[in-house]
């Protein structure tokens, strides 16, 4: 079989998918599945609709037009702010958008009329990530100008969190920004159709809140796709972490001498040594390096100790591993090897419906994992 590739798991991302929703609809919050780690995978796509998303979200407006011409007919919003350089590429694909500027909504309404339909806007409000967004204080009058705005709708208000600056969302700060869908609709006059509370960062907040106020949808991709807090890094109980496997092959299996005492040079991989340099120590060389992965973020299996890594060569040493010339090593994903990943190249992408079936309950209370319930 080829290597590098990456084994993709769907029943597991749609068991994910359907997990959380079950979860969240109680609460009165609707799941929107981010694929941008995935560059718009329609397969993966496909297993996050299944598992009852209500829509996707892309930052790319190429992995919106993948899962078009795919024949994916559901909702696809744009979730980074436009480029006014795509924005009739994003009014064709994209029945919504996430905006902070006005010069760019205007834009989408002037393309939005050229093509006879209406492009729905969704105002991106800053809490406190400090990354994009619209000051709440400025929020109002830029809602009232869209509302004049021929060619585009006010569907929304949406905000960010844990992403920039690690903020964490709190019970306060969701309910402060719960409440503008209130002023909004008591200055400017439509319903506010969706709050968007923010991504994946927010889901303790979402399980343990007494009330959600008018915050009816969260952004997931992370959660959904590894089965993970971001914040924490913990396993969401009752979620696979394990959708995705990256296989690589051993091209080198040596024993290598201790390096030299004379003056090295400083490279672009020297920080990289992760042990120490000795002597006589059985490595081994992997076929993928920095331009195909993000290599801290690989989960390194039991037993295979990493050294360092150059932009197309993974050194590690193996203790009882009996690593040999064409043999594969598999690693687990975080989310930034994940992305970097999907979007290489030169790594196969092979999708499997394993017949995976729920984590049962006891598992679920047996794991010391973060448990959403």
């Amino acid at each position: 079989m080829t290597a590098p590739r990456i084994d993709v798991d769907l029943e597991k991302i749609r068991l994910n998918a359907q997990c959380l929703v079950n979860r969240l609809k109680p609460r009165g919050i609707g799941v929107t599945g981010v694929t941008k780690a995935v560059c718009g995978h329609p397969d993966i796509a496909n297993a996050m609709l299944h598992g009852g998303v209500t829509g996707l979200a892309e930052t790319r407006i190429a992995n919106a037009e993948r899962m078009r011409r795919a024949g994916i007919a559901c909702p696809i919003s744009m979730l980074r702010t436009p480029m006014l350089s795509q924005i009739d590429r994003i009014t064709k694909s994209c029945g919504a958008s996430y905006n902070t500027e006005i010069a760019v909504i205007a834009s989408l309404a002037e393309a939005s009329l050229r093509q006879n339909e209406v492009h729905n806007i969704i105002l991106m409000v800053e809490m406190g990530d400090m990354r994009e967004g619209i000051e709440p204080g400025d929020l109002e009058t830029i809602a009232r100008q869209v509302t004049r705005m021929p060619g585009v709708a006010l569907k929304g208000i949406g905000a960010n969190y844990a992403c920039l600056n690690g903020m964490v969302p709190d019970n306060e700060t969701m309910l402060d920004f719960s409440m503008l869908a209130n002023d909004i609709e008591g200055a400017c006059g439509p319903f506010i159709e969706t709050v968007s509370g923010g991504n994946s960062a927010n889901l303790p907040w979402a399980m343990s809140s007494q009330k959600t106020g008018r915050i009816n949808d969260l952004r997931l991709g992370e959660a959904i796709l590894l089965g993970v807090d971001p914040i924490s890094g913990q396993q969401i109980g009752g979620l696979y972490r394990d959708a995705f496997t990256l296989t690589a092959e051993v091209i080198e299996a040596k024993s290598k001498p201790e390096p030299p005492t004379a003056l090295i040079s400083e490279t672009a991989s020297s920080g990289l040594r992760l042990v120490p340099d000795c002597c006589d120590k059985k490595r081994s060389i992997l076929a993928i390096g920095h331009q195909d992965i993000d290599i801290s973020g690989l989960v390194f299996p039991p037993g295979i100790v990493p050294v360092g890594a150059t932009s197309d060569h993974l050194v590690v040493e193996a203790y009882d591993q009996g690593l040999q010339v064409g043999s594969e090593v598999s690693f687990q994903l975080k989310y930034s090897a994940l992305m970097r990943s999907m979007s290489a190249p030169g790594i196969e992408k092979i999708m499997r419906h394993s017949g995976a079936s729920p984590i049962p309950e006891l598992a679920k209370r047996n794991r010391s994992d973060l448990a959403l319930v």
